[in-house]
């Protein structure tokens, strides 16, 4: 379990702020902090990783002390268990994707994991090419790889995937589903896309200035309920028309158009652009909207 104090004054856009969390995160969780750009997500995630220092507080992992204010430790970010994949990728751009993975590594650990890494996430035939000459979306598979090299516990993610296309976006995150699932790990994403969110989350965590505003399943947190089916998309409504005593709802769920059936009381809130859920039960399509 991560059990995170943290107490930490932020200057934000629109001026002091004073960040004060309280959160337990379950071994083998998915979470992602959601919330408006300068709450203090981002902040959050670099305390963990030891590249920020709280003001006070304490962050402790699996009954080990990472830091604690009050007795003044502050492991290293190298003495953390954990990986971090940023938006902006951070490779080095004069090695190949090999020598970037290799450069992960932890004394005296064996390499063997580089290659396996490398045919996880698909990059046996790039593994000699260097980053500049990658798509984006291969270079934040080189990222997630490198991180994952020292064999972390926790993987942090910090909208990795917020500047790509929604089919490269889609791939990477089916990769860090199973990622997530193979090497057992406990995740923590930052992340602002409804669908992403609700496709590999276990729990959201609402940040807003500074605080935990709200927390459960996605479902619980943007539709104030929890939905149970088969299957659960979240998407953008792009078109409602009325067919006699029902409706027809046109929804864009990543790169898929879906449509539902609906009644009159399932589209009297809705409209054009709005972020909807649409899910099973018994067989039968439903239609939440999202309230973000």
């Amino acid at each position: 379990m991560i059990k995170l104090n943290l107490n930490k004054r932020l200057d934000s856009a629109e001026g002091e702020m004073n960040l004060k969390i309280n959160i337990d995160i379950d071994k083998g969780e998915f979470v992602t902090l959601y919330g408006e750009s300068g709450a203090g997500k981002t902040s959050i995630l670099r305390m963990i990783s030891g590249l920020m220092v709280p003001d006070g507080g304490r962050i402790e992992v699996a009954g080990s002390v990472w830091y604690d204010g009050q007795t003044k430790t502050n492991l290293s970010p190298q003495e953390r268990q954990l990986g971090m994949v940023f938006q902006d990728y951070a490779l080095f751009p004069h090695m190949t994707v090999r020598e970037n993975l290799n450069f992960a590594l932890k004394k005296h650990q064996r390499n063997d994991v580089i290659t396996e890494l490398i045919e996880i996430v698909g990059l046996s035939k790039l593994q000699d090419r260097k980053p500049l000459t990658l798509s984006g979306g291969q270079m934040q598979r080189v990222a997630i790889a490198r991180a994952l090299v020292p064999r972390p516990s926790i993987l942090l993610l910090d909208e990795p995937l917020s500047a790509l296309d929604t089919k490269i976006r889609i791939q990477l995150q089916d990769y860090i589903l199973a990622l997530h699932r193979e090497f057992k790990l406990t995740t923590i994403l930052i992340s602002h896309n409804l669908s992403e969110i609700f496709k590999l989350s276990d729990r959201v965590i609402q940040i807003g200035e500074g605080k935990v505003m709200r927390q459960g399943s996605p479902s619980s947190i943007f539709i104030n309920q929890d939905v149970s089916g088969k299957f659960k998309f979240a998407g953008e409504v792009i078109a409602i028309e009325a067919q006699e005593v029902l409706y027809i709802i046109t929804v864009l769920i990543q790169s898929q158009i879906v449509k539902v059936v609906a009644d009159m009381s399932e589209v009297a809130n809705l409209s054009i652009g709005d972020q909807v859920m649409v899910a099973s039960k018994a067989f039968n399509p439903l239609i939440y909207k999202i309230e973000t």
